[in-house]
């Protein structure tokens, strides 16, 4: 009897703590029941696409509702890591060093800002508008702008309109623009043009030309606001430096003739890379001329930076003359 006594006891306390992990584990019965039965199509479907071990199999077959959390929480971590924050928690997103100063404001779009009144901004191009190179649509230039508009402005109806056609210049985008651009009444047009005339060896003046005209119709069509965006400074725009500087100094003269704004990309972009010592991958892809993530992050983030600063000059009752509208990030 004595030598019994001991595997008694013993079977006793494993009894209890069976019963006590059932308790705390209501879905271990079910998951024993489970475990040798066939996979049912919904939970593979539901699988992750990493390799499983049986139990992990079963554990999302048959308790769908940890299964819910779980999922919900990852998407909570991917959308952190998608976040501005986290990429520029990486590398700063700084203004140019030397501190270009403002000239101007952009007085329609600030002005309704102001006003509290319904604001549409179209942003016009080509493939850097439309976002090619970025890793989904949230991080395209014009996303990124609505996005940090509307946290500074949470009140405010604010419309991004994405009119970007990759391959497109101003020949191909003229025939748009009275559809896309005018016919929609905006309060600010940025207008990203230039590169696609650099990599095709096309006249500068001739774009300029175009552009200038352009610039006239939307004038005349309303009280719209105009920002012209540059090539950016990229390997393959670089080679063919010449064309790029002709580009870069006529759209600019574009501007102030016309009174319009001018977002210095090529000069925002090459700050980046020799004042600020950023890799040029680490703001352009590997084809060597469309942005990254990080590089629309930033550029939306300056580009936006100017347009919170506009709203601010006008609340101050700062008056900005009317022929001085362009403006550079600071």
């Amino acid at each position: 009897m004595s030598s019994l006594r001991p595997f008694c006891l013993t079977s006793w306390l494993a009894g209890f703590a069976a019963a006590v992990l059932l308790v705390l584990t209501p879905a271990a019965q079910s998951h024993a029941q489970t475990q040798a039965a066939p996979a049912t199509p919904a939970a593979a479907q539901s699988a992750d696409p990493a390799p499983t071990s049986p139990s992990q199999t079963t554990v999302a077959a048959t308790s769908p509702e940890p299964r819910g959390i779980a999922a919900r929480a990852l998407d909570k971590v991917k959308q952190a890591a998608k976040s501005a924050a986290d990429i520029f928690n990486r590398v700063p997103c700084l203004p140019p060093k030397g501190g270009s100063k403002a000239m101007g404001s952009l007085p329609h779009v600030a002005g309704k800002l102001v006003a509290g009144r319904p604001v549409v901004i179209v942003a016009f191009g080509s493939s850097s508008t439309q976002g090619f190179g970025a890793s989904s649509p949230e991080f395209n230039y014009p996303n990124r702008l609505a996005a940090q508009l509307r946290r500074h402005y949470p009140t405010a109806d604010i419309s991004v309109i994405n009119a970007g056609v990759g391959g497109e210049d101003a020949p191909e985008m003229m025939r748009r623009l009275q559809t896309q651009v005018i016919d929609v009444h905006p309060d600010l047009v940025i207008w990203q043009v230039g590169t696609n005339a650099v990599l095709r060896n096309l006249d500068p003046g001739d774009t300029a030309k175009l552009v200038e005209d352009g610039i006239s119709r939307i004038q005349a069509a309303g009280d719209a606001d105009i920002v012209l965006v540059d090539p950016q400074y990229s390997p393959a725009v670089n080679q063919r430096a010449e064309s790029a500087g002709k580009m870069v100094k006529l759209l600019g003269k574009v501007a102030e003739l016309r009174h319009v704004g001018i977002f210095p990309r090529f000069e925002v972009m090459r700050d980046w890379h020799e004042k600020q010592a950023i890799p040029v991958e680490g703001f352009v892809i590997a084809d060597g001329l469309h942005m990254n993530d990080w590089g629309y992050a930033c550029f939306a983030q300056l580009l936006g930076d100017d347009i919170i600063r506009s709203v601010g000059q006008i609340k101050l009752g700062v008056n900005v003359p009317a022929d001085v509208r362009t403006y550079r990030p600071m």
